[in-house]
């Protein structure tokens, strides 16, 4: 299950936690514990003693007071319950989000600034943190920046990518460097920065809760300047051990940076750790880049396509006829020289489909997707003909036309640049109803370093360390600015982005908009927190005034006066803003601001806008955002089904946002869709992850089965769909197949 977190640490807010998996008592589980603030000095081993069976696996003082432990579903529920712990929270899943786009956030304008110490700004003395897959150390271009690092995976200190069997091989990790860092052939954002390399995620990509938070811990123990995870998965939800390690990197003074995820472009959609309040939540934008459109012949309406990132470029210049060839297997690519082919996305990876069309002489590939909604990819190697991706319903749609007929089609490229990614996530955060991510940065088409060479990918994974690289400028040109006003320099003076119409995407969909590296390390004042939150209003509520707090510091050498902009008239909504005022250099002032709501007169359930703060003729936007009593948010996130820890169980586990009234999970028959009863049933379940077991006796058989999924809360149903394979080594998702 894909995950990321967030929620600031030290709230006086009570926090809900996931619950321990349920099911049978003697399931064994790998937790997150957390202790009670007041138990600093606490014996843990001492603690674990009073409990059989109970293993100690790490322990961590820096992330927060607390350890990881293993044992059965029982026991951690009794030492859940004891005095000194505030919080056990099963250990979770995590996954990779998979130099025109340096010049674009102005990384070359910045060779021409200076730091304190004359020298030239390339990030020189600060060391930045990779949380991910590794890095390949010995690429000539990330040698000379390479500072060490630990391996979370294999307990060592060498962490080196993952090698060997093709599926298992990594090189993620080296492309998020390359673009922090590199200084070679390639230069990355901040080619004069120190790399250090934490190995959490495995052959594969794959890593838990655990090997990221001891990634965490090292990396502050190691007193590192900037972390970057690009990493997550899909569940959009607060107070999870993940958000609170990442908050806690913060309070220990390193700038936390991490992806929002590609699970776009719908709203809620932005996963943990890029909902955690104190990182900075990095979305995806695009460089000026050329889009492909497949015109087909006798058709004046564009199919856009994404392009797949290390494919060839498309330039065909002539109509090609086009063939489907199922999932794109030897055996179906037949009579296809020449031909735009069709594929269909599961079985084989996106490289070995474009590969055997290749060899089968194709001149172009389309994969369409087989779950709705569009997607991204990325091939392992360079493979020289073009590849993109499309839809489900447009490749279904495509291949029911050349069912019936011959289709001849061309290409034609259209250019476009500071657009948000179609994939990028998007928030609002649930629960804490937080603006993210807080910013974007181009993630399309990126080359960057890999191991053995270079690679085109794409994702907020390579939006992350633009900003991490960018971050390393600012901390070189002003050592002594601290995570929180780093962060609000970014924020502060990031550009506004529009869409193809014209129109500027909200602000849980973009932040504050895409960095702008000169401007952020020039900017002579300081809005923190960047974003203001209001929270959530209820209708019942007949007037009510919500309050935020900014701090604005003059960074600069001159007085300066300030005055805020009276923000447009919306209706049920009146403000109350500071008069102008006036700051001496190195001076700062708290300034409260408050909105007096009127909840009947409000036509949306989400409010957002900015508030502008002027200084001259300079103008700061500070985007806001609140809710309406319970947003539309979905009920349901994050299902996986897999085989259990015996040959007689399975287990699921699901994530919950907001908890729900009612839960359940019903279970049809594949072929006729029959009902064949409840998998689970519960009322009044609390908000979190919930992990269960399901004896293999509880289900109908060997076969393919449909599940349905629901949860109610608030007048709200949700309900998700999952096709199961039973009775094979590894239950599947039938429709999720890559």
């Amino acid at each position: 299950m894909w995950l990321l977190a967030g929620s600031a640490a030290g709230q006086s807010k009570t926090l809900e936690h996931p619950p321990i998996p349920k099911g049978d008592p003697g399931q064994i589980n790998i937790a997150i514990a957390i202790l009670k603030d007041t138990e600093s000095h606490i014996d843990i081993k001492g603690l674990l003693a009073k409990f059989q069976g109970l293993e100690l696996r790490h322990i961590f003082k820096h992330t927060f007071n607390g350890f990881s432990v293993k044992g059965d579903t029982e026991t951690l529920e009794k030492l859940a319950k004891q005095q000194a712990v505030s919080l056990i929270s099963p250990v979770q899943a995590y996954t990779v989000n998979t130099e025109e786009n340096i010049k674009m956030i102005g990384g070359d304008a910045v060779r021409g600034l200076f730091g304190p110490d004359n020298a030239r700004l390339t990030g020189k003395g600060v060391t930045v943190g990779v949380i991910d897959t590794g890095v390949d150390y010995t690429h000539p271009d990330l040698r000379r920046n390479y500072r060490g690092g630990s391996d979370l995976i294999d307990g060592d200190h060498d962490p080196m990518e993952s090698k060997g069997d093709p599926r298992q091989r990594t090189l993620h990790g080296t492309h998020v460097a390359g673009v922090i860092a590199a200084n070679g052939k390639f230069k990355g954002v901040a080619p004069g920065a120190g790399i250090v390399a934490y190995r959490a995620l495995g052959p594969g990509g794959g890593g838990t809760t655990e090997q990221i938070i001891a990634a965490i811990e090292q990396a502050i123990k190691d007193r590192v300047d900037i972390l970057n995870l690009s990493l997550g998965n899909n569940v959009n939800g607060p107070d999870l051990p993940i958000s609170l390690a990442l908050n806690k990197a913060v309070e220990n003074g390193i700038i936390a940076v991490t992806s929002s995820g590609n699970s776009g472009p719908g709203i809620w959609t932005v996963g943990s750790p890029g909902t955690a309040s104190k990182a900075i939540s990095v979305g995806a934008s695009t460089p000026p880049m050329k889009i492909p459109y497949l015109l087909l012949e006798g058709s004046a309406k564009k199919i856009r396509m994404e392009p797949m990132q290390g494919a060839d470029v498309w330039k065909l210049d002539r109509s090609l006829q086009m063939a489907f060839a199922g999932l794109g297997e030897e055996k179906d690519l037949q009579n296809v020289a020449g031909k735009i082919v069709l594929l269909k996305r599961g079985k084989l990876t996106f490289t070995e489909k474009a590969r055997n069309a290749k060899n089968a002489g194709a001149a172009a590939v389309i994969i369409y997707n087989n779950t709705d909604g569009h997607f991204i990819g990325n091939l392992e190697e360079n493979v020289s003909i073009p590849v993109g991706s499309v839809s489900k319903k447009t490749g279904l749609k495509l291949k029911k036309q050349l069912e019936n007929k011959e289709i001849f089609s061309r290409i034609i490229l259209i250019e476009e640049k500071d657009l948000l990614a179609e994939f990028s996530s998007r928030g609002p955060v649930t629960e804490s109803w937080e603006i993210k991510p807080d910013i974007v940065a181009p993630g399309v088409a990126i080359n960057s370093t890999v191991p053995g060479g270079y690679l085109s990918l794409q994702g907020t994974s390579m939006a992350a360390p633009h900003v991490a690289g960018v971050c390393a400028l600012i901390k070189q040109a002003h050592p002594n600015w601290t995570p929180e006003q780093i962060k609000a320099s970014l924020i502060n003076t990031a550009k506004k982005l529009h869409n193809q119409k014209g129109e500027a995407y909200r602000t849980y969909e973009q932040g504050a908009g895409r960095i702008q590296a000169v401007e952020a390390i020039s900017t002579e004042t300081l809005v923190m927190p960047g974003t203001m939150q209001f929270g959530k209003f209820q209708l019942a509520e007949h007037l009510h005034r919500h309050h935020a707090s900014l701090v604005i510091k003059n960074t600069g050498s001159a007085v300066k006066k300030y005055s805020f902009s009276v923000p447009k008239k919306t209706a049920g909504i009146h403000w109350e803003i500071p008069l102008s005022f006036t700051l001496l250099p190195n001076e700062q002032k708290k300034v409260e601001i408050a909105m007096r709501v009127e909840p009947s007169q409000l036509k949306e359930k989400i409010q957002d806008g900015e508030l502008i703060l002027r200084e001259g003729s300079k103008e700061i936007r500070i985007p806001y955002l609140y809710v309406l009593e319970e947003p539309a948010y979905p009920r349901i996130m994050g299902f996986d089904f897999v085989i259990g820890d015996d040959s007689q169980s399975y287990r699921y586990e699901v994530y919950l946002p907001g908890g729900a009234e009612e839960f359940g999970i019903a279970i049809f028959a594949a072929d006729n869709f029959r009902f064949l009863g409840f998998l689970d049933w519960e009322r009044n379940v609390k908000k979190g992850l919930i992990q269960k077991k399901v004896e293999a006796g509880r289900l109908p058989g060997d076969g393919s089965y449909l599940l349905k999924i629901f949860a109610k809360k608030a007048g709200k149903e949700d309900m998700i769909e999952a096709y199961i394979q039973i009775g094979k080594k590894e239950p599947h998702n039938l429709s999720r197949s890559d």
